[in-house]
């Protein structure tokens, strides 16, 4: 039987538990985190295979816990000599501390995404004929379309997080993504439209004809959309978010703040605030890494905990935090499957998966028609984030002038600025079509990227301020 986290290595798994056993005596908690993974990515572009790129990587992460320091080395070399050295220098961290190492983990039968390999199946030459076939179908779409870029990635991750008691915890995590920018003139003038989609699945059962096709409609719907687009205009108004991906600005101005490690160092907004009213009545945000197939899925956290439905505020009321291992043991709550780390050089940390607000009431329409003067925010680009007050700043790629409940032309350089726990409370109604984002989300901490999910139904979103390119 082939172990593919050991295979081909020095280091066996045995080996590494008795290790294992002797570093973490009378610590906390710890763990050695193995990994080895490959992935890869092409890019299609101004008509020709510009660049494709393969990376494979292997490696461990042994972290010691005791109390609230953490001593944590990594290698890529994979043989109890790299171990036992990275064991000599984390034990540091238990200096003259005597604890009892934490069980491990309950286990889970889920399983939330296939064993695949996005990298070796279809084949290269495969993969490269489906970039011209959807390069070609985009250009001809309009004879508008100057510019078509295709981007296709993905990877496979296998994990193998072994503890000290001799408990181990595998997963097998595959991850593709396609991306489709589309340039479009008018007049002289230039603009760019943008449509992906990605998730843990193989490229054959994900990335099928109706869905890239669907993508490059979507592509050149915006790119259109923005040639019409015209200078915004600045200051305070009454602001509607579309459903799906707009969920980013929820991601971004309120998530980080219900993270275990924010609130336990009582830096976040909504610290010490549990069982109080945070956001408007019919506000609900959950997060949930137990949706199959989803990019921010996963059966397992990076610690081995089973990830689960966590209701964060529920009607407006705040119910819970998501939680690490460590940071749950030092607030003395259960552990919710949210630790998380961008590869075995990292430690874990308190991190979101799938975080989305669930729908309400109000039907789509009326809540436009409920807008008197204001903006229809649909689509969001990047933004920037204060995680401890919540204050954000977030640029628009899609925006429309709101005029007496009816909507009238796109506008350009929007951004919305606010403060995430103000926002939650201006919130007057909540749509009934909630949506997740199409698989495209990043989300950046301390250093570490990984892959998340978004997500929430439309909201009328009273009094925020609005920076506009109109002069």
């Amino acid at each position: 039987m082939t172990d593919y986290a050991f295979d081909d290595s020095d280091l066996t798994a045995q080996a590494a538990h008795r290790i294992l056993q002797d570093t973490l005596r009378a610590a906390d908690d710890g763990e050695l985190y193995v990994e080895r993974g490959e992935a890869e990515a092409l890019v299609f572009d101004d008509g020709r295979l510009k660049a494709a790129t393969y990376d494979s990587n292997r490696g461990f992460g042994l972290r010691c816990v005791a109390g609230e320091t953490t001593g944590f080395a990594q290698s890529t070399n994979l043989s109890p000599e790299a171990l036992k050295r990275a064991a000599n220098a984390v034990v540091l961290a238990k200096a003259g501390h005597d604890g009892q190492i934490a069980i491990a983990p309950q286990r889970t039968n889920a399983s939330l995404y296939p064993d695949v390999d996005p990298v070796l199946t279809p084949t290269f030459g495969h993969k490269v004929e489906l970039l011209q076939e959807i390069d070609a179908h985009c250009r001809a779409l309009d004879p508008s379309v100057v510019q078509v870029s295709v981007t296709l990635s993905g990877s496979r991750k296998a994990v193998s997080i072994l503890r000290a008691d001799n408990e181990r915890f595998d997963d097998i995590r595959p991850l593709v993504r396609l991306n489709i920018a589309i340039t479009a003139e008018k007049n002289g003038r230039r603009e760019t439209g943008y449509a992906g989609i990605g998730g843990r699945a193989a490229y054959d059962d994900f990335i099928t004809v109706e869905q890239w096709k669907k993508l490059a409609k979507e592509a050149l719907r915006q790119a259109e959309v923005n040639l019409e687009s015209v200078a915004a205009p600045a200051g305070q108004m009454d602001v509607v978010l579309g459903p799906g991906w707009p969920g980013v600005l929820l991601h971004e101005a309120i998530g980080h703040g219900l993270e275990g490690d924010f609130i336990r160092k009582g830096t976040s907004a909504f610290a010490g605030k549990i069982g109080e009213q945070v956001a408007a009545s019919g506000v609900t945000v959950v997060d949930d890494g137990t949706l199959p197939g989803l990019r921010g899925s996963l059966t397992i956290d990076d610690e081995g905990t089973p990830t689960e439905p966590t209701v964060l505020i529920e009607n407006g009321f705040l119910k819970g935090f998501m939680q690490d291992r460590m940071n749950a043991r030092l607030l003395g709550v259960p552990a919710t499957g949210n630790g998380r780390r961008e590869g075995f050089a990292h430690p874990p940390m308190p991190r979101m998966t799938n975080t989305f607000m669930l729908g309400g009431k109000a039907d789509p329409g009326e809540i436009i028609a409920d807008l008197k003067d204001g903006i229809y925010a649909t689509n969001f680009g990047g933004g920037q984030v204060d995680i401890t007050s919540g204050k954000f700043v977030f640029q628009c790629t899609e925006a429309y002038k709101v005029e007496n409940g009816k909507i009238g032309q796109p506008l350009k350089g929007v951004t919305i600025i606010g403060d995430g726990p103000t926002v939650l409370t201006q919130i007057r109604h909540v749509g009934n079509d909630m949506a997740l984002d199409p698989g495209i989300g990043v989300c950046g901490k301390a250093g570490q990227s990984v892959p998340v999910g978004v997500g929430q139904p439309s909201l009328y979103v009273e009094d925020l301020t609005v920076g506009g390119s109109a002069v």
